[in-house]
């Protein structure tokens, strides 16, 4: 009598793993098309930024304590960036470049909140907290880049500090005074140009990149030509977004930066909105 085998065919016992291996190459395959579909922008308003701001603070209510801790640590760049203006206000403009550059990065974690809130999940700060390393060669690039332009930011501030500043480096106690005096207008004239020329660099280039990095997992290239379509498209717009992220950071900075609290997490929150309104979102299925 011939025993019969109870092992089951070869195909049989793959045929779940080669299902789940399609099912997964067929994600992988969607993801892939959606991330190839075309950037398409979408026009801008006067009244935009204002609304972004709205929505800000909407995600703020929404989110207390993701908002505090991310309030405080803006906060704790202010009070260095004080400390170094009493200290060596020399290298002042290349530290507060160096916080403008942080920002982004340390708002991405607001950003991550928002895109929960927009897709109907509870926002959480340990997600918050590591929605970056999913995206790690990507944002490795922006962050090369933007560290260059720091760099030569900061590098050109001290040329600039030693060609037309003619009253001698202003001491502790008498920055303002030193800078301001008549004898250094030609220095004020021109540090505020270099200082205009890497800010635009600088804010074109991050506007809207960081999230779209974020949003779509694409490559720092393609993110950041985007930022900069979006700057030149909508021009106006993007100037009064600027001028009103200045306007806010220049107010908080009252009374040892507390209001940093508050105005960090806002503009934070709002840059994400800001990116949706300028990015058209992907079709169905986009995660």
């Amino acid at each position: 009598m011939t025993a019969t085998s109870s092992k089951p065919a070869p195909d049989a016992l793959s045929a779940p793993n080669q299902s789940e291996s399609q099912h997964a190459e067929a994600i992988a395959d969607r993801v892939k098309a959606q991330a190839a579909q075309p950037v398409t922008l979408q026009r801008l308003g006067l009244a935009d930024p204002f609304r972004w701001l709205a929505r800000g603070l909407a995600d703020v209510r929404a989110a207390p304590g993701i908002a505090v801790f991310y309030g405080v640590c803006f906060w704790g760049m202010a009070v260095v960036l004080s400390w170094v203006f009493r200290t060596r206000p020399e290298y002042t403009m290349s530290l507060a470049s160096g916080c403008l550059l942080l920002g982004p990065f340390l708002a991405m974690g607001l950003y991550d909140t928002s895109r929960r809130r927009e897709a109907g999940l509870k926002p959480e700060l340990s997600e918050s907290l590591t929605c970056w390393d999913s995206h790690m060669g990507s944002m490795g690039m922006l962050v090369l880049v933007l560290v260059v332009l720091e760099l030569l930011w900061g590098r050109a501030s001290l040329v600039v500090f030693a060609v037309f500043f003619n009253t001698g480096m202003p001491s502790t106690t008498g920055v303002l005074q030193a800078v301001f005096n008549p004898q250094n207008w030609s220095f004020v004239a021109v540090y505020a140009v270099v200082g205009g020329v890497f800010a635009a660099l600088v804010f074109s280039t991050s506007v809207v990149s960081i999230p779209m990095i974020l949003d779509r997992d694409t490559d720092a290239l393609t993110a950041g030509i985007t930022s900069m379509r979006v700057v030149l498209e909508n021009p106006l717009v993007m100037l009064l977004w600027g001028a009103l992220i200045t306007a806010i950071v220049a107010a908080s900075l009252w009374f040892w930066g507390v209001g940093l609290l508050l105005a960090g997490p806002v503009l934070g929150f709002a840059s994400w909105h800001a990116y949706r309104a300028s990015v058209m979102p992907l079709g169905p299925g986009a995660a």
